[in-house]
């Protein structure tokens, strides 16, 4: 069992626990996640790393309620523990000095780029972070987020805060001003995607971290495989990064739809106490 230490509510919808994992929080890089189970018969759902502290021994995971496993997590409080708490799972975060290095983060996809900005920026690249969502009150981590950047660009849908516009708007503007050496990108799917068809236009090399169906976390039951450059890879070993211009995002997106139905249903059970 790991305990929860802290409790913070970023939105109605998004929610920041640390939790006690000593072992983990020693191990873990940047890219690296972890696998939770609420409940015996909970359902295992994959959440990246934000942060760890290993003084404290603990790890930061921030989780968006979208259905009933994301609900049970974020409906537990300080004190409460997760049932089953497994990693540090993936391969890390290649980090090295690139040059500038333009982390394009759509939403909840900010607390996993948080590590890679940190990494990217204390192996001496020049670090410009876009940060995309709906409205104001959706971005997170912003703080912590220019702690590590040289410069924050903030793009909203409505803009109300920042600027108006997509976070592909606030990559190109970057692009367009000076020479970017690779981007990085995290968050919703069809936003990789876009920012990966952008990129490929001005041939800058992009990574993006997937965030696929999983089940097991090792390789084993094949939920989360996904087209490569025409080669079958498994996010939770091979990944979660990969070259963002050899992922075929359109198969991926309807993977990732496949059982939408079936959330919708048992989101509703549970809402009514089924």
């Amino acid at each position: 069992m790991n305990k929860i230490l802290e409790k913070e509510h970023f939105s109605e919808n998004v929610v920041k626990l640390v939790v006690e994992a000593p072992l983990i929080a020693r191990a873990r890089k940047a890219g690296h996640f972890v696998i939770v189970r609420v409940g015996e018969k909970g359902e295992r759902i994959p959440l990246t790393i934000a942060s760890s502290d290993i003084a404290k021994g603990t790890i930061t995971l921030v989780i968006q309620k979208i259905g009933v496993s994301s609900t049970k997590l974020c409906e537990l409080e300080v004190g409460d523990s997760i049932t089953d708490l497994v990693g540090p799972l993936g391969r890390a975060t290649h980090i090295e000095n690139f040059g500038t290095v333009i982390c394009a983060c759509g939403g909840v996809g900010t607390a996993p780029m948080l590590p890679i900005v940190e990494a990217l920026k204390r192996a001496g690249n020049k670090v410009i972070t876009v940060l995309a969502a709906r409205s104001k009150e959706l971005i997170i981590l912003e703080e912590q987020i220019r702690q590590f950047s040289d410069e924050v660009v903030i793009m909203t849908d409505d803009g109300s805060y920042g600027t108006k516009g997509l976070v592909t708007t606030g990559v190109e503007t970057v692009i367009n001003r000076e020479k970017v050496d690779l981007c990085v990108t995290i968050g919703p799917a069809i936003m990789m995607k876009f920012v990966s068809l952008l990129t490929k236009k001005y041939e800058l090399p992009t990574l993006a971290s997937l965030n696929t169906i999983m089940v097991d976390g090792t390789g084993m039951c094949g939920a989360c495989r996904i087209s490569i450059g025409g080669k079958i890879k498994f996010v939770c070993v091979d990944g979660p990064e990969f070259d963002a211009h050899q992922v075929d995002f359109d198969e991926m997106l309807l993977r990732l739809n496949s059982y939408k139905d079936q959330e919708r249903e048992a989101f509703e059970k549970y809402k009514e106490g089924v």
